[in-house]
């Protein structure tokens, strides 16, 4: 009931600012970009490509922001901000001239009404899996907030076998609503579609295939060229904290990811098991947020620890709540996977060689406890792993700071490791 009250107020808040501003979205063409994961990805695609295209164009994302010829930081935890804020950004980029403004939009701001009065031209759904629940309770209700975009867009692009088998969800989204505005996305099939297109991207996985095409589809409503359109996402090399690989003296592949829901980490993990030989192992790293989905935590211990050969439980925010309450919950999921704990301080694995000290769990899927990270990834590249093991180091990605007790703290990835290479 309190939420309702809230999303009544960012109504006003919405209406009052875009009032304020003169309501700017109705002089942009603005694209929204929403799904449960590939939606920064998905939106800088489209990003590169308006300006390859030759558009002035603004882009609002959980990891960059140029807005008016002008950056902004959002290393922190932030997708779409405030509905006083947006419409001032938006005024920012139409005073620059800017004729197109990409936006990544979260289900909380589209629930919250944060993007009300915002016209979008076209909406984009990348994907649409478990998340968030905490918040909308129901999958149902996460997804009438993500297909709100799809519904108060002129153009609604998704994934063509989203909710294929799904028939009470597709009523519950009104998703026969779209028919007639839809353009769809897919690997063998939809409007664009690889199997037609034969991108080929630098970046790996079949996640970002899709994010490619979504971003495809969107050039292809605008009409652009396709020839533009396909070098403008054939030149993406990528974004810091996505899939970014580190590189190092160690001979170590590792690997950052912001995946922090069960779809992203089994998606890079499939990637990683395509790119491993078959002596090394794929180690996988993560936690779960606080105040965050708490179902989710064992579903990814349970993917971590059927496809990682080793999963590295740690810290990720865990704001107010016991660290280790959270990572125990995530180890329910591994050991369900039938992978083994083991303990950190009795690893005896020489590096040189890497093979178990037990032969009882000689190929055997295992996994540690490890609540600091600083430490677990020290224990993970200076220990755990040998010459030609991937690394994942999962769920932080971009961000610049770590949630404790309520406080932001500096925390930088790529730093964490440059320390561990430097012991």
């Amino acid at each position: 009931m309190w939420q309702k009250v809230k999303n009544y107020y960012h109504l006003i808040q919405s209406f009052v600012a875009n009032l304020y501003y003169g309501f700017p979205g109705r002089k942009l063409l603005v694209i929204g970009v929403t799904g449960t994961s590939g939606k920064t990805t998905t939106t800088l695609f489209i990003y590169e490509m308006l300006k390859a295209a030759g558009y002035n164009v603004s882009v609002l994302s959980t990891i960059k922001a140029v807005i008016g010829g002008k950056d902004y930081d959002t290393g922190f935890h932030v997708t779409t901000p405030d509905p006083h804020v947006l419409p001032k950004f938006l005024n920012s980029a139409l005073k620059n001239g800017d004729t197109h403004f990409v936006l990544e939009v979260s289900s909380h701001a589209l629930d919250q009404n944060r993007v009300a009065f915002i016209p979008f031209r076209i909406g984009v759904l990348t994907t649409l899996a478990h998340e968030h629940l905490d918040y909308h309770k129901t999958m149902d209700n996460y997804a009438i907030a993500k297909f709100k975009l799809l519904h108060s867009s002129v153009t609604a692009i998704m994934q063509a076998d989203l909710l294929k088998d799904n028939t009470e969800l597709k009523s519950t989204v009104g998703y026969k609503n779209l028919q007639n505005k839809k353009v769809t996305f897919g690997i063998g099939n939809g409007d664009i579609s690889q199997k037609d297109w034969r991108l080929s991207l630098q970046l790996s996985g079949e996640y970002n295939t899709l994010n490619a095409l979504a971003a495809a589809a969107v050039g292809y409503e605008l009409k652009i060229d396709k020839d533009i359109i396909k070098r403008s996402l054939e030149s993406f090399i990528g974004i810091p904290g996505r899939f970014e690989e580190i590189y190092n003296n160690k001979g170590l592949r590792i690997i950052i990811d912001f995946a922090h829901k069960p779809d992203a980490i089994e998606a890079v993990l499939q990637v990683a098991k395509t790119i491993v030989s078959k002596d090394n192992k794929v180690i996988s790293m993560f936690g779960c947020a606080s105040e965050r989905d708490t179902l989710k935590r064992p579903i990814m211990g349970e993917i971590s620890g059927r496809l990682a050969d080793i999963t590295v439980i740690t810290d990720e925010d865990p704001r107010n709540e016991d660290r280790m309450k959270i990572i125990n919950e995530i180890a329910e999921g591994c050991v369900n996977a039938g992978a083994i704990e083991m303990a950190n301080g009795q690893w005896q694995t020489p590096i040189e060689s890497g093979q178990m000290a037990d032969s009882k769990i000689k190929n055997k899927h295992i996994f540690f406890k490890i609540s600091d990270r600083q430490e677990a990834i020290n224990f993970i590249i200076n220990r755990l792993a040998k010459r030609g093991d991937v690394i994942l180091l999962c769920g932080k990605g971009h961000e610049q700071s770590m949630n404790y007790k309520g406080k932001e703290l500096p925390w930088s990835e790529h730093e964490a490791v440059k320390k561990a290479l430097q012991l």
